[in-house]
């Protein structure tokens, strides 16, 4: 695979990843310039973008999921009498 094709593959991993166009191009620069140490803390700093979003989100399901539990609970107690 020659370096062409690699960042191809790279910035389209990094767009499947959904980083900006600015964090793209700033990573492919780090990494034509033999900056590794650079391009690797902007990948954690957008892995730990997604992982903040992902628990937010993880949050908002918990707090549907608390209630549907409520309701359902409430529909049982109510069935009951």
């Amino acid at each position: 695979m020659n370096s062409e094709n690699n960042e191809d593959a790279i910035v389209q991993n990094l767009k499947d990843a959904g980083c900006s166009q600015n964090m793209i191009m700033a990573f492919i620069e780090d990494i034509r310039n033999d900056k590794i140490i650079e391009g690797l803390k902007l990948l954690a700093i957008h892995r730990r973008s997604l992982l903040d979003e992902l628990h937010k989100e993880q949050k908002q399901i918990d707090c549907l999921d608390y209630l549907v539990y409520k309701m359902q609970k409430t529909k049982k107690s109510h069935n009951i009498k």
